[in-house]
Parts: C-alpha cells; structure tokens; sequence
C-alpha cells in the first residue's frame, strides 16, 4: 500500500466517486484511516444520491461526505479541499458513438469546473484520470513514453473520447502554468478488479461472465490488439504515489507492463486458468465492429519507468486480477 501520511489530516474530494476507480481510492482512504494517527477527510461528489447510497452506503456511515452535482454545471467554491481527484469521465465505448458532443462536453467542462475547484480551494494537488488512448492506435511492440507522438483521426466520430482527453491534459498543464494549479495527469490503462459490474460491458467482464456462467468466449474481432491492464488496487497507489509526490504540469503513464498482451491471448488464459478448461475461445468477426464503438487494432506497450521513479510498483498479475474479479462479481 502506498504511504498515505502525507495525506493525514487533509480533505481530499474525489469526482466519479461512484465509479470503479472513485469506490477504489475511496475504500484506500477508509482502510487507511483505521490505522492513521489523524484521519484522511473526504468528500465524494456524485450525481445521483440513489446510486451513492447503494455504492457507498457503509462508508457515508464512517465519515464519508457527499456532494451532489453534475460535474458539467457545478460551481466551484471553497470547501475545504486540500487534494483534488477528477475521476468522473465517460467510459461506454458505445455512447463515444452515439453521444459523441456529450462525451466531449462532458470532459472539457467538467475539467475546466474542477481545475477552478482547485483555485477557489487553493489545493495542494489535483490529479486527473486521463487514457492510454491519448497515444491513439501504435503498431508497434515499441515502449510508448509519455512524451509519445500520436496518430489520432480526428474525424473519426469515436476519437471524440481520447481528444476529450488530450484536451483535458492541455487545460491541465495551461491551469499549472498560468494559474499555479499543482494538475498532474495520470494516464490508466485497461484497470479492472474487484467492484466491476457483472453487467459492465467492456471485454475484460464479458470474459468474466464467460467464465462464471460456463460460455464459450466468443471475440467479435480476431483480439489482435495488444495493451497493459492494472488492478484496481494498483491504480488506486498509482493515482495516490502522483497525488503525493508528482510534479506538476506532468503526466504519468500507469500500467503492469508484465500484463502485455493480446486479446485473444488474455481470452486464453482466463478460459485455461479462471475457467479451468472448461470453455473454448472462439473468433466470430463482425464487420459492424466499429460501429459498436471498438477501437482499431493497437499495440500499447506503456513504459512506466516514470512513475515508478516515484516509488510505485504494481504488485497483481492478470490472472490473479482476474481471479479476484470474478470473485468479487460472482457474490
């Protein structure tokens, strides 16, 4: 677990607080604060009161504060923030096609919302969750650093995400230079564990299913795509280690560089080594893929080597990743 003294005794707000990553770094905080000598405060700010209680119930019993507002149109105002983490994004790969302006929208004015959150609150850090998509489509093996170039198409419709986001970095780095915002980006790849869904739709819980249920794996594509994943607990000491000890204007790139590999192949391990043998990995190709909002083929093979210069070092492998995952959705 990551050193969270600098921490104690401090506020510390996070945005998307309902999401994977938010209910991660929020359990830190309270597993954290068990031991501490003074305890990390803080504020979750959520959209939906309903979901918050269901999400966060036991933790709004210990101390946990809720905000309820839209990212998009809240105000900014002074309270009580000494740490800032922007975790509230669009994730569904289906709405960056159909709701393409909103999933822009949604990016550039939240940000722009909580950057002014961490003026009117003089925070001492504000990190916001950035993509690996911001490297757009590599085809290479090649260790992708974070001063990268990328090969984006802008007038592809589902590039609206990943220019949302190298949108959001510039404000990021423009609120640091000209306003003395202490913003670092971190730059997540693929991150799952326990807390996903059993109805999330991304390909790594479909595979989770598959396995539960007793499915054969069917990929839409032939899972030639190569990428890093993370566990979610490792994110969460990722996104902590930059809070802590970042540099400002900066980013980092945060993945287990061990987990490279392609799709198919992660669909063979969890068939072999989550599902015992007892599922097959079978390619049906649809020529709609794009439509359903896919990515193109990539390799992304992040280098670290920046954010482990920090201190930071993932600890879960893939397949225990997966194993806990499926644990956790199976109950």
């Amino acid at each position: 677990m990551t050193d969270m003294k600098k921490f104690e005794g401090k506020n510390i707000l996070i945005t998307g607080a309902t999401g994977l990553i938010g209910r991660t770094l929020i359990k830190k905080i309270f597993d954290w604060n068990e031991k501490a000598s003074e305890p990390i405060g803080v504020t979750a700010m959520v959209r939906s009161d309903k979901k918050a209680q269901a999400v966060l119930g036991g933790y709004i019993d210990r101390g946990l504060k809720i905000i309820t507002a839209d990212v998009r149109s809240v105000r900014p105002e002074n309270v009580g923030a000494d740490y800032i983490i922007h975790a509230a994004s669009q994730t569904s790969s289906k709405a960056f096609i159909e709701t393409p302006v909103e999933t822009v929208m949604t990016a550039v004015e939240g940000t722009v919302n909580m950057l002014e959150f961490a003026r009117a609150n003089n925070a001492k850090g504000f990190v916001y969750l950035s993509s690996m998509e911001v490297y757009g489509t590599p085809s290479t093996d090649e260790k992708i650093d974070e001063k990268h170039s990328t090969n984006l198409d802008t007038m592809s419709v589902r590039t609206c995400y990943p220019e949302s986001k190298r949108m959001c970095e510039s404000l990021c780095a423009s609120y640091a230079s000209e306003y003395g915002v202490p913003a670092m980006v971190v730059r997540l790849t693929q991150t799952f564990g326990p807390g996903v869904e059993y109805n999330d739709g991304r390909v790594f819980a479909e595979f989770a299913r598959c396995a539960i249920e007793g499915r054969n794996i069917i990929l839409n594509t032939k899972g030639e795509t190569k990428r890093n994943y993370l566990y979610t607990e490792d994110a969460a000491d990722a996104i902590f280690t930059v809070l802590a000890n970042g540099t400002a204007g900066e980013a980092y790139n945060a993945a287990n560089e061990d987990t490279y590999c392609s799709i198919y192949e992660m669909a063979c391990l969890v068939a072999e080594e989550c599902a015992g043998g007892r599922i097959e990995v079978e390619i049906r190709e649809r020529p709609d893929a794009a439509k359903l909002g896919y990515a193109p083929t990539l390799h992304m093979n992040l280098d670290t080597s920046k954010l482990r210069s920090l201190g930071w070092q993932p600890v879960t492998g893939l397949a225990d990743m997966y194993r806990n995952m499926i644990e956790s959705i199976s109950k």
